[in-house]
């Protein structure tokens, strides 16, 4: 079992920056692939980055690309999101989320994960 906690939400102006956090409990955390989701009001939850268990490998969604850094430490159990130059339509709830067992180039699919944080909360204004 896999219990995961997002913290590091707030309220920032476009143009700066939020670092995101995801703690994890659960021995078999290391072996899991993590992402992170998006989900704005009115819109469907989408997918932000992506972290494979090693975190040799990070993958991102074209809209965060350049902005957006993933990370890992494994020892820690924890998974961090690094956002730069945050812009309005970056305003989300932020999950966090693992997948054991998969493909990584299903990365991106919610399906493929199974295990949900409750969310944090990213405001973007001005």
């Amino acid at each position: 079992q896999v219990q995961l906690v997002e913290s590091g939400g707030g309220l920032v102006q476009p143009g700066g920056s939020l670092r995101l956090s995801c703690a994890a409990s659960g021995r078999t955390f290391s072996m899991h692939d993590v992402g992170w989701f998006r989900q704005a009001p009115g819109k469907e939850r989408e997918f932000v980055a992506a972290i494979i268990w090693s975190g040799s490998n990070t993958y991102y969604a074209d809209s965060v690309e350049g902005r957006f850094t993933i990370s890992r430490v494994n020892a820690e159990n924890t998974v961090s999101l690094q956002m730069n130059s945050l812009k309005t339509e970056d305003t989300a709830n932020y999950y966090c989320a693992a997948k054991y067992g998969g493909k990584w180039s299903e990365k991106e699919k919610l399906q493929e994960y199974k295990y949900w944080g409750q969310g944090t909360q990213v405001t973007v204004s001005s």
